[in-house]
């Protein structure tokens, strides 16, 4: 038995299996993605972007965020989802020691397809 969710800010499809031992979520099947998770320090925080050729889903596996999406900001605690949209800004704060974040990135993944529009390390172009 299983259950597909569709997030209200994109497309991207959850699916959770009910199983004997509790359940699984699956992100992406058979899909083209990028997945990584990043660690971020107290008090930083990734540069202010948006991208033309990806969407990106982003969960709290450890910690605390603040997540900027568009014009709104929103705090995340572990098991906290956000989808972004290709070409929405979008931004994270660790608000906490130890913050992890799982992305997975759908869509073609370019290191070179990141719009800076504040950036607190000067990579801004």
């Amino acid at each position: 038995m299983f259950l597909i969710v569709c997030g209200k800010e994109g497309r991207m499809k959850k699916r959770v299996d009910k199983k004997p031992w509790r359940r699984e979520e699956i992100f992406a099947l058979n899909e083209k993605v990028s997945v990584k998770i990043m660690s971020v320090d107290k008090g930083r925080r990734l540069s202010l972007q948006k991208h033309t050729h990806r969407d990106e889903f982003l969960r709290v596996i450890e910690g605390v965020a603040l997540i900027t999406l568009g014009n709104r900001e929103k705090k995340y605690s572990k098991g906290g989802e956000v989808f972004v949209k290709r070409g929405v800004l979008h931004r994270i704060k660790a608000l906490s020691e130890n913050l992890k974040v799982l992305e997975i990135s759908f869509g073609k993944f370019d290191k070179n397809d990141i719009e800076r529009l504040e950036d607190d390390y000067g990579r801004v172009k």
